[in-house]
């Protein structure tokens, strides 16, 4: 049995557990153990307590992406609604625009045709009155001639004009 190296392993390890016994190993690794475990305790203690700072701020940021996101919308659907108002005034400017127009060019031809119809009864009462003199320059005489000249003359004036 002394012979065996496994016995004097066995032997020098039991001699070797002593001596550590005696010097107080057992609680140096102890006390290195404990301040291990607490020291990732309190590691895992602030991992949390960010993870919930984390959550917290992400929570933060999510109601401010969907607080923006829903007040674009609202800007979107406010633009889009004024840009229809303002094309419908434009609508209506134009086709006011376009009635104006339409009436101020109607008023001219209006005003054209009547200028026309006055110049045209003009020129034929001038030239009434021209035949009418030259007819009766032939054919009446002296005084009677000019008082019925005068008075034609000027009852046709007055008809035509």
């Amino acid at each position: 049995m002394f012979e065996d190296p496994e016995t004097w392993v066995a032997i020098a390890f039991v001699i070797l557990m002593g001596i550590f016994a005696y010097v107080g190993v057992h609680r140096t690794v102890l006390k290195a153990l404990d301040h291990r475990s607490e020291r990732i305790k309190a590691e895992l203690d602030d991992a949390m307590r960010l993870k919930e700072e984390a959550a917290k701020v992400l929570a933060q940021y999510q109601a401010r992406r969907a607080s923006a996101e829903h007040e674009a919308a609202e800007i979107v659907a406010s633009a889009r609604a004024e840009a229809e108002r303002v094309a419908a005034e434009a609508k209506v400017k134009m086709e006011d625009f376009v009635a104006r127009r339409t009436k101020s060019a109607e008023s001219k031809i209006a005003l054209a045709e009547a200028q026309a119809v006055a110049d045209v009864r003009a020129a034929a009462a001038e030239a009434a009155v021209q035949a009418a003199s030259a007819v009766l320059m032939k054919q009446v005489k002296g005084k009677v001639a000019d008082d019925l000249l005068d008075r034609g003359v000027a009852e046709v004036r007055r008809k035509l004009n």
